[in-house]
């Protein structure tokens, strides 16, 4: 017998859309390839924003939407862009509301979309292909066997195996550019004052190197405790070398952040970027998250973007329309709010990495004259 609605991927997306589907008493099941919850770390923290705020309220039930906000990180802050040396080229502040944006590590906000669906998500089924069938669509795993299914939801993120199918043409293209990330405890960053809440892009002398960094201070204790994410932006074409090598001439909290950080949560990421769908070639079927508008990381976009893809679709197929109504709603919708943060974010990516010497002048030499030395 055919289920209702099949996931293809247990991140973010796809489980956010799985607890939508489920309130509204809909058979959804969720297909993971790892063979576990928390086998391999997904990222660390994400700023959610309001979109993912909205998203998250209305697709969680109460309290667990509650306990996702309690273990958050303080709303409001700054963020700051500076030279290499950390004095501020110029600082953006936001407000403390209930509606701003919070720190959330993506670990322990997957853990909460997990609960309640723990009978629905089946790990170690790594789907490979969907196709129409008689009684509806098809998924195909890697280790064989197939399941049928009304809807066919691809949320495997920016490798997925089923975007070509459903959305042909619309693969992303590599950038060109990679980012180092990793996590140092907060305990051993020796992070200042003046930056406890602040979100930092420190530009090199050079064009093109930055590092980025944040402090995730979570609401309640959790046992991994707080920590400090950072990224080391990689230029296009380079390849990696050594950490100490790419920061050499940064103020020395960043190489403090390098050398105490935990060393199985670096990780090298390739910035790939997204392309506007133009083909919806299997009916019942439909793509989310990082699978259909991969986006670099700058502005705080993709994860946002990925919860409110779950939030829009799920609302769409629980309000009573036609199936085929609901996807073609979605597939509408999507494309202008995501691809509008897909162009922001590779445009700042470009800018980064390949501006001009005047303006890379201006934000490291000119504009932090007119500051006071913020971290010394």
């Amino acid at each position: 017998m055919a289920i209702e609605v099949a996931v293809v991927g247990a991140g973010l997306a796809g489980l956010c859309l799985a607890q939508r589907l489920l309130r509204s008493g809909v058979d959804v099941r969720v297909f993971e390839r790892d063979p576990g919850p928390f086998v391999r770390r997904q990222g660390y923290r994400i700023t959610v924003d309001s979109h993912g705020l909205g998203a998250l309220r209305d697709s969680l039930p109460a309290e667990r939407f509650e306990r996702a906000v309690a273990v958050a990180g303080a709303p409001g802050g700054y963020f700051r862009f500076t030279n290499s040396k950390l004095r501020d080229a110029f600082k953006l502040s936001f407000a403390a509301t209930d509606e701003s944006g919070r720190q959330m590590d993506r670990q322990v906000l997957r853990s909460i979309l997990l609960q309640g669906l723990e009978d629905r998500v089946h790990y170690g089924q790594a789907a490979v292909g969907v196709e129409a069938g008689p009684e509806g669509l098809r998924l195909r795993f890697v280790a064989g066997g197939t399941i049928a299914a009304s809807v066919v939801v691809a949320a495997d993120g920016v490798g997925s195996a089923l975007r070509s199918a459903i959305a042909p043409g619309a693969e992303p293209v590599d950038s060109g550019v990679a980012g180092i990330y990793g996590r140092t405890p907060l305990a051993k960053a020796g992070l200042p004052v003046a930056l406890e809440k602040s979100g930092v892009l420190a530009l090199g002398d050079e064009p093109g190197r930055a590092v980025f960094f944040t402090a995730m201070r979570f609401g309640e204790p959790q046992p991994d405790g707080d920590y400090v994410m950072w990224g080391v932006v990689l230029r296009p074409g380079e390849a990696a070398r050594e950490l100490p090598d790419l920061v050499a001439g940064f103020h020395p909290l960043i190489r403090r952040l390098i050398d105490h950080a935990d060393a199985d949560a670096t990780v090298l990421s390739p910035f790939a970027v997204g392309r506007r769908p133009t083909t919806w070639a299997l009916p019942g079927a439909t793509v989310i998250g990082d699978a259909i508008h991969a986006m670099p990381p700058f502005g705080a976009h993709g994860g946002n973007t990925a919860l409110r893809d779950a939030a829009l679709l799920g609302g769409y197929l629980t309000d009573g329309r036609p199936t085929a109504e609901a996807l073609a709603a979605y597939q509408r919708e999507m494309p202008a709010y995501a691809f509008k943060a897909v162009d922001t974010a590779a445009g700042m990516m470009r800018r980064l990495t390949s501006g001009g010497k005047l303006s890379h002048l201006v934000l490291t030499r000119v504009l932090p004259r007119l500051h006071r030395v913020t971290v010394p």
